[in-house]
């Protein structure tokens, strides 16, 4: 039984409008919801975790990722990276008990090619406690519809050894809130529920984790490595992660994949290799780009509501020859998008999977 759901439930005014009112009465529900879970009855502790710096000025959701997962945890943990802005105060405004801010130092000389993301995320899982980690980027969020899923499996599986995290389904939104991708280009599914071992540590640039034998936190290196190292057992869940990451005012867009370049390649590298970016991100035509017809999580909705770039952005037309493709907009990926989309019901081909899915 779901009362909460349909006692909260509003039908959407717009395609991609949101599925319940208030964070607040949403969070609310959920504790009424599994409180049977949290009373004594079962013996599980959930650690929420993600690390963050400058979310303000690169328009990072961090707050409404938070909230999305933190129904879901005992505590949340946040790595949050010494920051130009008022990202800490933003977190801080949440005002849960559950929340835990561990401050750290980026440092990308050390950990270049994008590893300071893995090193951060390992040291906000360092500080973890609970049987279960939900790992949420800050541009990521959970949708309400999918705690009981969620929570069912974390006591289904949490005396089986054998299943080390779950899979996750993945939306990735380009340029707006309304248009998703379904693109090759894309990663469909990611894991984003670990179990706390110390085994397990973030990988590459922290999309994913792996189990190692032997792991040396100070030499970057051993984030790229995919020797000495396995993928993890997971369970796959139906539950989804909405990703935000493109989904930002054109300027901005320009200015966080700036400072990806630079954490990937170097400061002087990173700008060189970026010298005739244009300042407002060019999205190409969004009609190329399935409409996205279901509901955002709930707590998305100021985030939403605050959208104000419609004009900067073309829903057709050619794409801008003058500029680098979009992975989505090779020809390569078009046609194998094509064969997966038309042909085979979703299915990918030829894609890397960093796990090895459990038939449970």
């Amino acid at each position: 039984m779901r009362a909460n759901v349909l006692l909260w439930g509003v039908k959407p005014e717009k395609e991609y409008a949101l599925s319940r009112p208030s964070c607040h009465w949403l969070v609310l529900a959920d504790i009424l919801y599994f409180w049977p879970l949290s009373s004594g009855s079962f013996p599980m502790k959930i650690s929420g975790f993600t690390f963050v710096r400058n979310a303000e000025k690169l328009y990072i959701p961090v707050k409404e990722s938070i909230q999305s997962v933190l129904p879901l945890c005992d505590e949340f943990i946040v790595a949050l990276g010494k920051s130009d802005d008022d990202t800490e105060a933003l977190i801080r405004s949440i005002d849960s008990e559950k929340i835990k801010i561990v401050e750290t130092e980026w440092d990308t000389q050390a950990y270049p090619k994008n590893t300071e993301y893995a090193h951060q995320t390992d040291i906000a899982k360092g500080h973890c406690t609970g049987d279960w980690l939900i790992y949420i980027q800050s541009d990521e969020a959970l949708h309400e519809q999918d705690y009981p899923e969620i929570k069912t499996a974390l006591q289904h599986y949490f005396e089986d050894e054998e299943v080390e995290g779950f899979l996750f389904n993945y939306l990735h939104f380009w340029g707006d809130f309304a248009h998703v991708h379904q693109s090759h280009a894309w990663y469909k599914k990611e894991i984003r529920i670990i179990r706390n071992k110390p085994e397990i540590h973030s990988w590459r640039d922290a999309q994913s984790f792996r189990y190692y034998g032997q792991f040396t936190s100070e030499d970057y290196r051993e984030y790229l490595r995919a020797e000495q190292n396995r993928k993890l057992r997971v369970v796959a869940l139906k539950a989804q992660v909405y990703h935000y990451g493109f989904a930002r005012p054109p300027h901005i867009m320009s200015s966080k994949k700036k400072v990806s370049f630079s954490s990937y390649h170097g400061a002087e590298k990173g700008a060189s290799m970026l010298k005739d970016m244009p300042a407002a991100f060019d999205y190409g035509p969004l009609d190329r780009i399935p409409v996205f017809k279901g509901t955002h999580p709930a707590c998305m909705r100021d985030w939403i509501s605050r959208f104000d770039w419609q004009d900067q952005l073309y829903s057709s037309g050619k794409v801008n020859k003058d500029r680098l493709l979009h992975g989505h907009e090779r020809l390569k990926n078009r046609l194998v998008s094509f064969v997966e989309n038309k042909l085979l019901g979703g299915r990918g081909l030829f894609e890397f999977k960093n796990y090895e899915l459990l038939k449970k």
